[in-house]
């Protein structure tokens, strides 16, 4: 079973949902919706299912999620590289690193919890889109960079629930 995020109905209020068997939560996407993945930084949720390879979380904030997927704590100098002429593009790093990445250790608590998806990593396509993730959704379900998001209640609800296959299915349609 796959957690599929979709629009929601207009009858609902409009944006985004999030739907894993009977659960339907409220979710976030990227600035620009779900569609094809055009460039870096094109703010889009790549349309597609994508593997779930495994969970961080900030063991100084939260305990360990309950999960079936291999799941790691965050440490202050984990970064992601998002420079996509770099040779380490969408892989994870240690700060300080010269090239753009993003910080993974966030003053804000969205990345509190992080489900690494399997986007353009098999193989890295430069460009093609970094960092997809699934992670804690801001006050109000602001929108993302390109990943999908829930509240962190939410979250650790689907992860005590998802199996090894489940994977993140983005679709432009409801």
């Amino acid at each position: 079973m796959d957690l599929i995020v979709t629009p929601r109905d207009e009858t609902q209020g409009g944006g985004w949902q999030a739907r894993f068997g009977s659960h339907v939560w409220q979710a976030a996407v990227g600035r620009s919706g779900i569609g094809p993945k055009r460039a870096e930084g094109d703010g889009i949720s790549p349309q597609g299912c994508w593997p779930i390879h495994r969970v961080l979380y900030r063991a100084d904030k939260i305990a360990a999620p309950v999960s079936v997927f291999p799941t790691f704590a965050i440490a202050p100098d984990d970064g992601w590289c998002d420079a996509p002429d770099h040779p380490d593009y969408n892989r994870p790093v240690r700060r300080p690193f010269a090239a753009s990445h993003e910080e993974m250790w966030r003053s804000d608590d969205l990345y509190d919890i992080v489900v690494v998806l399997g986007q353009n990593d098999a193989p890295v396509v430069p460009g093609a889109g970094s960092a997809i993730f699934l992670h804690v959704a801001s006050p109000g379900y602001g929108p993302t960079a390109g990943c999908a998001a829930l509240t962190r209640a939410d979250l650790l609800a689907f992860l005590a629930e998802a199996n090894p296959e489940t994977r993140l299915c983005f679709r432009a349609d409801g």
